[in-house]
């Protein structure tokens, strides 16, 4: 009998480890763990996508990532086009960690770099909840304007990547439909608005919609996004006219097509407003 038993209490405790391993972590907002390493693959050096971006979009100028997930694209822009600073911003707390602790790895890696050549002597901090504070050590007023002004190769990470958790959903790169999903036209129309008044005249504002497909693929990922998944009008393949004529944005312009090198199920379009 106590063998029975014993037999029993095992045959549950592994029905109980097998339904734990089936269970999968939702994801509503698209705050994927680890997504670009699925999206990007291994076998690639850089995201397609940066090299149909343009350097005038960022250079010299404060820049938002709406989205940033665990922060790489966004590092990656500041790296190569020199932004004056750039913030990006995600709903999941753990894609910010994920994010501080990649910028902390570029930053390492950076300043491994510049022990060859010329730096001006930067430290980089970390207060308790391990979020990174940049000190600069004994530079006179001059020297940290000549520091401000340089490119972004020259200044230290810290000075020009910033990570917070935000609910408010410029760039917007594979985020407009689970902004959609989640908060229906009225708040795709009213994220769309918000960008729009944050720009400077003659800022860009880069778009990548998912498309209609992959709505239907997703819609059903919670009550919510079923619900107002029934209730859009505005389908992405009209993004395009709702933000010239009803947003205001005055051009847009399709990189699409030297879009080259994409991961399948990541073919999907890029457009560049200008207000």
């Amino acid at each position: 009998m106590e063998k029975e038993k014993s037999k029993d209490e095992e045959k549950c405790a592994e029905g109980v480890q097998k339904q734990k391993r089936k269970r999968k972590e939702i994801f509503p907002f698209g705050n994927y763990r680890n997504y670009y390493g699925y999206r990007i693959g291994q076998d690639m050096v850089e995201d397609p996508r940066l090299k149909v971006m343009k350097k005038e979009w960022f250079e010299g100028k404060d820049c938002l990532d709406i989205g940033c997930n665990n922060g790489s694209i966004t590092i990656q822009i500041a790296k190569k086009f020199h932004c004056k600073s750039i913030l990006g911003v995600d709903i999941d707390p753990n894609r910010i960690e994920d994010a501080y602790w990649h910028l902390r790895k570029f930053a390492k890696m950076d300043k491994t770099e510049k022990m060859h050549g010329k730096t001006f002597g930067l430290k980089v901090s970390e207060n308790a909840s391990g979020l990174g504070n940049n000190t600069a050590a004994s530079l006179d007023d001059e020297t940290r304007q000549n520091l401000w002004s340089c490119s972004s190769e020259e200044r230290d990470l810290f000075d020009i990547v910033s990570f917070q958790q935000e609910n408010f959903v410029h760039s917007l790169l594979s985020v407009s439909k689970w902004i959609h999903l989640n908060w229906g036209d009225d708040g795709l129309v009213t994220l769309f608005s918000k960008i729009w008044k944050l720009l400077n005249p003659g800022g860009s504002f880069v778009l990548e919609p998912q498309p209609w497909k992959s709505y239907q693929n997703n819609y059903r990922i919670s009550e919510t996004t079923a619900e107002n998944y029934k209730k859009i009008s505005f389908r992405p393949e009209s993004f395009q006219e709702l933000l010239l004529d009803k947003i205001g944005f005055r051009t847009v312009e399709d990189v699409t097509s030297s879009l080259s090198g994409t991961k399948s199920g990541f073919n999907r379009p890029i457009l560049v407003f200008r207000k």
